[in-house]
């Protein structure tokens, strides 16, 4: 009979989704079926599915870790701020409607049976499910309805372990605390807890460690020391990208939008030896001596513009083109470089169009067709293989798409593609993607992932001259992961927590 646990957290990014993903790994280590599961995510960092949907890409990093490839049944209920007290909600992969977060509540309980039909296909498919939470339970002004924590564990009988960030601070009441707040029938749900991110020598937590236990009743299942290769792994939030302070090498400036998405794009060229990663806070000017700026994704491309106008990034980006640097827009990065956008329907917003930065020949129309697919081509500069995926929802035309950044594959290309000479045979369908100024210097294209490619990344990076470093993204995230696991085994009663499952 397929088993199930939740991990909670005492609040937001505790840590949870790297615990789910180390379980994951170590349940497969052990010989299980595992698959990840979050009923309700909010982030505009998401990743394709391979049913067409989309998921949060924590849940895709956790399905790597079970080695699966993601399904929207993973993170059935995906909320995508599109403003300060607006989202986007996506329901088993696909756009439900757009709601503000005073209206959310009314329409949360509607949403509990997407989530338990997602959550038994899981269970039905795997010997054993990893459940992440969101946020925290003792949020209790949110409880009513609650699809995320406790009303999901309930309403599927799976046991929670609660876990506290000590990094933080407080973690005693934390957990202490947490018990104090929640409904009694919600705390006897709770089947224990574990420490996260201690920094130092563990014993010294003896005895706050005693004290919680007896305080609750609920079991401890260790201390789990600040696991140093976290940063190897996807980010899931735009903040956890780590600035590379290097004090050589080639410097590539990200602008940190507001509403930014799909950063994980960065992951591998942080990770890359000869790369300065810059992330660039609001109110920050761009340095004189960037090699590179990327304009990343955005979930609200017209407002993020308006975002960058007002940091003067637009006054930077012309100069830094005059210079003689080079631009990469990525989806919203790359509709925000053309002459215009255009939103008639008010699909991000307000309907209006917005003169665009006017550094590439191409103009969006913002349209209700969200595309949401895998693909794989060539790298026309390079002749590299391209993988990646596609999630936007503008299509731009104009004469700089002439000179296109990719040719892709219109069908899937199998691994027997790959080992050709020529990755997109001419008897192949194929489509230009992307574009490219005339003077070569600013570059647009739709494609997400495309720097976890080590052959492309490797010849993109030394166009601009970084000395190739031989990295490989992928195996490094998966001896990471591998890592992650053991880093859990030896802290956490693992064998523990997983006997919790039922």
């Amino acid at each position: 009979m397929t088993r199930a646990l939740m991990i909670q957290g005492t609040g937001s990014n505790v840590g949870k989704s790297m615990l789910v993903a180390g379980l994951c790994r170590a349940a497969r280590l052990r010989g299980l079926s595992v698959a990840p599961f979050k009923p309700q995510n909010m982030s505009n960092n998401a990743a394709v599915t391979t049913d067409g949907g989309e998921i949060g890409r924590a849940q895709a990093l956790q399905a790597q870790a079970c080695g699966l490839l993601p399904v929207s049944d993973m993170n059935p209920v995906l909320l995508k701020p599109e403003s300060e007290v607006g989202a986007q909600v996506i329901v088993q992969g696909r756009w439900l409607t757009s709601t503000r977060a005073a209206d959310y509540a009314t329409l949360k309980p509607q949403l509990m049976g997407a989530v338990l039909d997602s959550f038994g296909r899981l269970k039905a498919a795997h010997d054993l499910v990893i459940v992440e939470g969101a946020g925290s339970p003792a949020e209790v002004n949110l409880r009513r309805g609650d699809i995320a924590n406790m009303g999901f564990a309930r309403a599927a009988d799976v046991p929670v372990i609660l876990a506290g960030d000590i990094d933080r601070g407080g973690v005693i009441a934390q957990i202490v605390g947490t018990q104090a707040v929640i409904d009694r029938h919600d705390a006897a749900m709770v089947a224990g807890f574990v420490i996260n991110k201690f920094r130092g020598d563990p014993r010294l937590f003896d005895d706050g460690y005693a004290l919680i236990a007896a305080r609750t009743g609920w079991r401890g299942f260790g201390v789990c020391p600040w696991f140093p290769d976290a940063w190897r792994l996807p980010a899931e939030d735009a903040q956890d990208i780590a600035t590379r302070h290097r004090s050589t090498g080639l410097h590539i400036v990200a602008l940190t939008f507001s509403r930014i998405a799909n950063f994980d794009d960065l992951d591998p060229l942080a990770q890359e030896p000869g790369v300065r990663l810059t992330m660039l806070r609001a109110g920050e000017a761009i340095p004189g001596d960037a090699d590179l700026v990327i304009l990343p994704g955005s979930k609200s491309t017209r407002g993020d513009l308006a975002f960058l106008r007002a940091q003067g990034w637009d006054i930077d980006l012309a100069a830094h083109h005059r210079r003689g640097g080079r631009i990469l827009g990525l989806c919203g990065g790359y509709q925000m470089l053309g002459r215009s956008i255009a939103d008639p329907g008010g699909i991000e917003g307000p309907a209006g169009t917005t003169t665009g930065l006017g550094l590439l020949q191409i103009d969006t129309v913002m349209t209700g067709d969200k595309r949401l697919t895998e693909v794989q081509g060539n790298h026309v500069a390079s002749g590299q293989p391209l993988r990646g995926y596609e999630i936007h929802i503008g299509r731009s035309a104009g004469p700089d798409c002439a000179r296109p950044f990719g040719r892709l594959g219109s069908k899937d290309l199998g691994p027997e593609d790959l080992d050709t000479e020529d990755l997109v045979p001419e008897d192949l369908d194929t489509e230009d993607e992307g574009a490219i100024s005339a003077d070569g210097r600013v570059m647009g294209s739709y494609l997400h992932g495309m720097f976890t490619e080590d052959g492309f990344r490797t010849a993109f990076l030394a166009d601009l001259g970084a000395a190739p470093s031989g990295h490989c993204h992928t195996a490094a995230v998966e001896a990471t992961l591998d890592a992650l696991a053991a880093h859990l085994e030896t802290h956490l009663d693992v064998a523990g927590l997983l006997a919790m499952a039922r």
